[in-house]
């Protein structure tokens, strides 16, 4: 993981690679600098500054789509500091995303809250930072919509508040898809108490993209170890077998699932859950467990090495592989070398790049 240091920017240095941009991309990032100095009011209230430059990327049609790009609200940063033991987070603001977007080839990041969520907090504190991220995220889109979109918070295990922000989140402010976490403490999606969320989600044919957690089973079975390591890859897979197991594919075929990280274990395991995949539960997969992932979405944060790559692509077909970095932790240029050295014909590349992405959510080609 590179240091999350290399990639800060000084607001003061008037020829951050002034060299390699255009002179309205240079004006655009010095007015982010300025918004990330300043802080989290600043960057609710640029629109009409922003609004005025030119687009980063006029012309995205050949640029990437990041579906696995987070947010770091300062706010969000507060509280998870105040958590015990939650690990160092990067440094991040709007600025360091499009630095890091322009010089690997992404046009457009969909952005989502980092790990956790919004679960620091049940009930009333849940909703409301799921309401604060999600505005944030928002006018982050609309001062910038060539460069970002917005995968919306919910505040889950909480199903009704949850069904709230659905509505707000992509009723008012018109959010490209949903976040959620693999796991909820000892939950994990395919849980019946989440039915309902998932049943409004088929009706709306939402995108959920599903980011890794550290169930409460399993976090710190290893001293040293961090969840990211392992403990996420294999949260992904039981969730992918919990959704499996209680018949949210199949009863919510509308629900267009991302799951981070080349799925985790999955591509490992997917031949090994089908044979072994219970025969009393059989009506649960009516079409068969391989059938339900292989029509699901896998990103290639993480997972655009060789061995990782050769293995989801064994499972699934590459339509269902969309481009992802796991920025600020890790930058686009390493999901994007790994594919361009992958030895792939050139539109699957494409595909992979930028066209399932545009096609799961109707971006425009130009």
């Amino acid at each position: 993981m590179a240091d999350p240091s290399e990639s800060s920017i000084d607001p003061k240095s008037p020829s951050v690679h002034g060299s390699e941009l255009s002179p309205g991309a240079v004006s655009r990032r010095a007015v982010l600098k300025q918004v990330a100095a300043i802080g989290a009011g600043a960057a609710l209230s640029t629109g009409s500054v922003l609004a005025a430059m030119p687009r980063v990327d006029s012309n995205p049609k050949r640029g990437r789509i990041d579906v696995h790009h987070h947010m770091l609200p300062p706010f969000y940063l507060d509280l998870r500091r105040a958590v015990p033991d939650a690990g160092k987070m990067p440094k991040w603001s709007p600025a360091q995303s499009i630095d890091d977007m322009e010089k690997n080839g992404v046009s457009t990041a969909m952005l989502s809250l980092a790990v956790s969520g919004v679960t620091f907090d049940a009930g009333e504190s849940g909703r409301s930072l799921a309401r604060k991220s999600n505005d944030f995220g928002a006018q982050l889109v609309k001062d910038n919509p060539a460069s970002f979109g917005l995968l919306a918070a919910l505040p889950l295990p909480d199903a009704k508040g949850s069904l709230v922000e659905l509505e707000y989140a992509l009723d008012t402010l018109h959010a490209d898809g949903i976040a959620l976490l693999s796991s909820y403490g000892d939950k994990w999606l395919g849980d019946a108490d989440y039915a309902p969320v998932f049943e409004e989600l088929n009706r709306r044919k939402a995108v959920v993209f599903v980011h890794p957690n550290a169930p409460n089973c399993c976090a710190n079975l290893q001293a040293h170890v961090p969840a990211s390591t392992m403990e996420f890859l294999f949260d992904t897979t039981r969730t992918i077998e919990s959704l499996l197991m209680s018949g949210t594919f199949s009863r919510f075929p509308n629900v267009q699932f991302i799951f981070s990280h080349g799925g985790g274990a999955m591509p490992l395991l997917a031949n090994r859950m089908a044979r072994l995949f219970p025969k009393d539960l059989a009506a649960q997969a009516p079409k068969g467990v391989l059938y339900e992932i292989k029509r699901q979405y896998y990103d290639t944060a993480s997972a655009s090495n060789p061995t990782s790559l050769k293995a989801l692509l064994s499972i699934v077909p590459s339509s269902q592989v969309l481009f992802g970095s796991d920025f600020p932790f890790l930058s686009a240029g390493d999901p994007a070398s790994d594919l361009m050295s992958s030895g792939l014909p050139d539109n699957t590349l494409e595909a992979i790049n930028r066209e399932n992405a545009a096609r799961l959510f109707q971006r425009p080609h130009s």
